[in-house]
């Protein structure tokens, strides 16, 4: 993902054919890993190809990834309520 992202944000800074060494001077300017086959591969699977044409793509696939809310870490609901005292154990610990 983050080989992807370099290729975008060189794409958006004007350069819109970058080579690798571009791909991998962005990726190692944030400390990520460098990974010549995958930067070979995410060239080789753009070359001559718009880069809106990937990201349209890669937006489609994601219309099938289900966002539902699940049981995990959710915002607050009945866990939050349930977490503060009631009234009787607030009199209680005033006892």
């Amino acid at each position: 993902m983050q080989i992807i992202l370099s290729k975008i944000i060189s794409v958006l800074g004007g350069n819109i054919s970058p080579s690798a060494e571009n791909l991998k001077d962005i990726l190692r300017s944030v400390g990520a890993e460098v990974v010549d086959d995958k930067i070979e591969l995410l060239l080789f699977e753009v070359k001559g190809k718009d880069i809106t044409e990937p990201i349209a793509s890669g937006r489609e696939k994601l219309t099938f990834v289900p966002y539902g809310s699940g049981g995990g870490g959710g915002g607050g609901g009945d866990a939050a309520v349930a977490a503060e005292p009631t009234k009787a154990e607030k009199v209680e610990e005033k006892r």
